[in-house]
């Protein structure tokens, strides 16, 4: 699989039939090993061993209803309360990062409500937090850890985006 522009890491794979797998620890079980899992699996390890989040918090491919479609959340992060506070939309590291893949983290935002939106490839990574009900947002510089988007004593942000 392609390098990206987020940490290395050791997974485990195994191959089953012709295709390989990689476990995903947050659901506990191996899946295949695609393009776009590539990138969402090095994301959730970033999220959670460099960013301070808790794997507990952590939900993969969430369903998510938005005007009677049934749609899937890459990854959504909760609070301790049980409220989302971050949704990644991850994409191929082929797929160019365009304002409809944007668009597709804010549909699934009108019915989860968090403040911030990540856009990834793998190779290039956007961070949006919203700024009201109405949608207006700013693009962040990078993207922020744990105690930044639960508002807890200041820490370290994470990787720059725009690369």
């Amino acid at each position: 699989m392609q390098q990206l522009n987020l940490p290395a890491v050791a997974f485990k794979t195994k191959q089953s039939g012709s295709r390989l797998q990689v476990f995903d620890e947050v659901r506990k079980k191996y899946v295949a090993l695609t393009p776009e899992e590539w990138v969402r699996q090095h994301f959730i390890h970033y999220l959670v061993n460099h960013l301070g989040f808790s794997p507990g918090l952590v939900a993969v491919e969430m369903l998510v209803k938005v005007n009677g479609l049934r749609q899937r959340a890459d990854i959504v992060l909760y609070n301790k309360k049980g409220k989302p506070a971050l949704i990644v939309e991850c994409k191929a590291p082929g797929v160019t990062l365009t304002r409809a893949v944007f668009n597709q983290a804010a549909r699934y935002n009108t019915r989860l409500d968090v403040d911030y939106l990540v856009v990834t490839n793998g190779l290039q990574h956007y961070c949006a937090r919203l700024l009201d009900a109405q949608g207006n947002y700013e693009l962040l510089k990078a993207i922020p850890n744990a105690a930044e988007v639960y508002g807890l004593p200041n820490g370290d942000a994470g990787i720059d985006t725009h690369r």
